[in-house]
């Protein structure tokens, strides 16, 4: 069969048509301009310019609560299981694609029993033997009966001359990394997301400890002036300034357990748990984690490689050229081959006979030649596609790299007020043991003692609050 000899050979010597792939080479800057330049401006901790495995980065705070929140949510996140089902979705779809470039073989059986009242049927079928008839006592005259049986197999194939095929391939893999890489991604997210509550919870837990150690405080101060207002030392005004001072301290206590809760039940969920499972485990108060004394912050040109966002965007440009391919093949011929073998008789007991057998085999081509437009506009649509899946690309790097900048800016910042607020600490405790000790020698006024009592409050409460800022900016430097 020479047609199918110049079919086979067209195949070995197939190409495969649209554009190939190729990574785009993006400038990236030398460094990060928002690192700082000493040691004096990074009061805490100082980001050096250093390379390191950031996979579990969380182990770095040495928590071991966090690192078991964290733990069980890759395993139980009701997001990453449906991330995970994509990809396995992606590797199905994967098969799914490829098929189209195998022969498909398929078996047939079929049984036919045909019965006429008249001999219509055995005049068609003559005499013979082609049917059988009923004949014989018993049967019906001017009736007869037809019985065929088939056992048949056929195999089709489209030979993949121009590649059509090997690019449908070649995108539903990059659509498979792609899709691994979306699910790192949103492990990366994951993990950011359950340290941030988790530090939140913690920090609400440190500002109810330090409002209880001001309710104590003040109301200490409270049974002081009440027994000097008592002694005719001072009006009954002191007493009723410290104990609206007490009243306003006590109100900042309902929000803080509000959020506190809200902390418990967020990370719950999003450890693919009911919101009130984790009361119990984390109702514990415990420290934030100490800020390490150096950060590795590495390259910005490492970002192309750590960072699964960029990762994906580029199999998705990746994914998106190779479709280019699969429309330029609709310009070309497709061969078809198809070849089917099948045995056919009156009698089930010797179908399988070679005398029942049938041969057959057919070469077909099809190729275009008008079609309105459509393949054209097909190949622009995808064309269009790849500069979108492009822009996205270059866009997530640049989110990146601003990722990076804006959270170095904020973590070095917020160094810096944090030492600011524990130096007006300092001063503030200081100046309420000076303001209690004066007014007991009736040196100043209870307005000082209130002023100097609210300052420390709210210093210290912005301190705290400082502390879980710079944790977190710490969690969304490892992020980005």
């Amino acid at each position: 069969m020479r047609w199918l000899a110049l079919v086979l050979l067209g195949g070995l010597a197939a190409c495969t048509v649209g554009p190939n792939y190729s990574r785009p080479t993006t400038p990236m800057p030398a460094n990060y301009s928002a690192l700082p330049k000493s040691n004096a401006d990074a009061p805490l901790s100082m980001p050096v310019v250093q390379s390191v495995d950031l996979s579990a980065w969380w182990k770095g705070f040495h928590d071991a609560e966090l690192e078991s929140l964290i733990q069980r949510a890759l395993s139980a996140n009701l997001d990453l299981l449906t991330a995970a089902s994509r990809v396995q979705e992606a590797r199905e779809q994967e098969i799914v694609v490829g098929a189209a470039g195998l022969p498909q073989l398929n078996a047939s059986g079929n049984a036919v029993r045909l019965h006429s009242g008249s001999n219509l049927l055995q005049k068609i079928g003559g005499s013979s033997g082609s049917s059988s008839g009923s004949s014989g006592p018993g049967a019906s005259s001017g009736g007869t009966d037809l019985k065929l049986y088939s056992l048949g197999f056929d195999a089709t194939w489209e030979a993949d001359i121009f590649g059509g095929v090997r690019r449908s391939v070649e995108a539903a893999r990059a659509g498979t990394e792609a899709a691994r890489w979306e699910m790192r991604d949103g492990e990366v997210s994951l993990t950011a997301e359950i340290a941030v509550d988790y530090f939140t919870l913690r920090s609400g837990q440190a500002r109810l400890a330090i409002l209880a150690a001001q309710e104590k405080s003040q109301a200490e101060t409270l049974d002081l002036v009440t027994a000097r207002a008592h002694a005719g030392f001072v009006t009954e005004l002191d007493v009723n300034q410290q104990r609206q001072l007490l009243a306003s301290t006590q109100a900042g206590r309902p929000p803080l357990v509000a959020e506190t809760v809200g902390m418990r039940h967020a990370l719950a969920v999003l450890l693919g748990k009911q919101p009130g499972a984790l009361d119990a485990e984390l109702k514990q108060e415990a420290p934030l984690p100490v800020v390490p004394p150096s950060l590795p912050v590495g390259l910005p040109s490492d970002l192309l490689r750590a960072r699964p966002d960029i990762r994906a965007a580029e199999r998705r440009l990746a994914q998106a050229t190779a479709n280019i391919g699969v429309a330029v093949a609709d310009l070309y011929p497709k061969f078809d081959l198809i070849a089917s073998l099948a045995f056919s008789g009156p009698r089930l007991s010797d179908l399988l006979s070679g005398n029942n057998l049938g041969e057959a085999g057919l070469g077909s081509i099809m190729a275009p030649i008008f079609h309105g437009g459509q393949i054209h506009a097909n190949i622009g649509a995808k064309q269009e596609k790849q500069k979108q899946a492009y822009f996205a690309y270059q866009k997530a790097i640049l989110s990146a790299v601003q990722n990076a900048e804006d959270a170095l800016t904020r973590y070095d910042n917020e160094q810096q007020r944090f030492k600011a607020l524990n130096s007006a600490v300092q001063t503030a405790t200081a100046s309420t043991a000076l303001a209690l000790q004066q007014y007991r020698a009736g040196l100043v006024t209870y307005t000082s003692v209130l002023q100097t009592q609210s300052t420390r409050l709210t210093a210290e409460d912005d301190l705290a609050q400082s502390r879980a800022a710079l944790i977190t900016d710490l969690v969304s430097l490892y992020k980005a």
